[in-house]
C-alpha cells in the first residue's frame, strides 16, 4: 500500500492532515514535501493536527517526518498533535518514545476536550499544562 495524504484548514491557524497507508522509507518524502508546502500557511502559534486513523504502518523514516513537523512548529511557537493512531502505530510511538504521550489522542472528542481545557486555562489565568 502507498501513502495517502489530504488536508483541511479547519481555521486559519489550524490544519488537519489525514495520513493513510504506509509511512516508510519509500513514502516519507511525500509527507515531508506536503508539509513544506502547508506549514508556511499557518501563522505563528498555529496547530497541526495529524489524523492517523488511516495509517497502517510507520517506520523510523516516518517517525523522523513527524519529528520534523514538531520541530518546525515548535520553532514558530506552534503545536503538533497526533490523532486516532491505529494500535500498531501507537505501539511504535510508545516503544521509541518519539512523541510525548500528551500529544497523541485516541479520538476527535479527546482532542477537542484537551484543546478546550488548554484554552480555558489561558482565559482563566491557569497556565499549568495538562
Amino acid at each position: 500500500m502507498t501513502l495517502s495524504l489530504h488536508h483541511e484548514f479547519s481555521t486559519p491557524d489550524r490544519v488537519v492532515v489525514h495520513v493513510g497507508g504506509r509511512l516508510d522509507a519509500m513514502t516519507f518524502g511525500e509527507l515531508d514535501e506536503a508539509m513544506l508546502a502547508l506549514l508556511p500557511r499557518l501563522g505563528d502559534g498555529g496547530t497541526v493536527v495529524v489524523d492517523l486513523a488511516g495509517l497502517e504502518y510507520v517506520s523510523s523514516a516516518g517517525l523522523r517526518s513527524f519529528a520534523r513537523i514538531r520541530k518546525s512548529m515548535r520553532a514558530r511557537n506552534g503545536h503538533t498533535l497526533l490523532l486516532n493512531p491505529q494500535p500498531q502505530v501507537r505501539k511504535v510511538f510508545d516503544i521509541v518514545k518519539a512523541v510525548p504521550v500528551n500529544e497523541v489522542f485516541t479520538s476527535t472528542q479527546e482532542l477537542d476536550a484537551y484543546l478546550d481545557r488548554m484554552q480555558r486555562q489561558i482565559t482563566e489565568g491557569d497556565n499549568d499544562d495538562a
